[in-house]
């Protein structure tokens, strides 16, 4: 029996969806994205080259944990439906462990080359104290009393978690974004014209991928400071750094004129 109550918990959602789609009809040509940013500046015919950047969440980052725990998911509903019944649950929970623990490391800490040379050669150092003690092996099947059972609702649950919290940066990035051309800066911090242009003496840019572990993933630093130092920098973690870093460093190497401007000062010469 469909009460009053239950038709207005029903159609809750669907009135919320109504009233957003609404907004956008009506607020449509107002709302400056990331997107519309790109569309416009490649339609500028002043405007070469530009980059436009936004600070992706760290969690991003866990990627790998996301792949991981959608294939363990696919391979707890085998073993649970009875297709794989002999799927060891133990080793798909120390596998997905593993790599969650990588990502934790990679996403807490700040690992350059020379920290990371110095854990390897600990490690390097124990391994041979604990053979030459003959205690090397004891030590490893330790490891091999783990034993990580998660079902597959919660290794999608997991994978569900991470997903949204990347969404929710990547949306984030549509209205709070960096658009950097040859001559200015323009600094969006909000979905409708709210925003600060900088011209090009005003800041500089750096690229900081001293993060080794996280530069092996692609991603890596951008880093605005400015003429005022009252100012703070702006960091922002991207991805394909590679990409980006070598795009910055050829946009603020130019300079762009404005085409009628130079028309007119050619006109001018020709005319004296």
């Amino acid at each position: 029996m469909w009460t009053w109550q239950r038709i207005a918990v029903f159609c809750a959602p669907l009135a919320i969806i109504l009233v957003g789609v609404i907004a956008w009809l009506f607020l449509r040509k107002t709302i400056r994205t990331r997107v519309r940013m790109e569309r416009q500046l490649h339609d500028d015919p002043d405007i070469n080259e530009y980059l436009v950047v936004f600070g992706w969440s760290r969690k991003v980052l866990y990627a790998p944990t996301i792949l991981v725990s959608l294939i363990s998911f696919a391979l707890m509903l085998f073993k649970e439906a009875g297709v794989w019944e002999s799927l060891n649950a133990g080793i798909v929970g120390g596998v997905w462990l593993a790599v969650f623990f990588v990502n934790f490391l990679v996403d807490e800490y700040e690992v350059s080359i020379k920290v990371l040379l110095i854990v390897l050669l600990c490690v390097g150092v124990l391994a041979l104290w604990l053979a030459f003690l003959g205690w090397l092996m004891p030590f490893l099947r330790l490891f091999t009393h783990l034993w990580v059972s998660i079902s597959s609702t919660g290794y999608l649950v997991i994978a569900i978690i991470f997903l949204l919290a990347i969404f929710v940066s990547w949306l984030h990035g549509l209205f709070y974004y960096v658009a950097i051309t040859p001559n200015y800066m323009n600094v969006q911090i909000g979905p409708t014209e709210t925003g600060e242009q900088i011209s090009r003496e005003e800041y500089s840019t750096r690229i900081d991928t001293s993060d080794f572990l996280e530069r092996l993933f692609g991603f890596g630093r951008i880093v605005v400071t400015f003429a005022d130092q009252r100012r703070q920098p702006i960091l922002l973690l991207v991805g394909r750094i590679g990409r980006k870093a070598a795009r910055l460093e050829s946009i603020r190497g130019k300079l762009a004129v404005d085409r009628y401007q130079a028309q007119r000062e050619s006109r001018a010469d020709e005319i004296v």
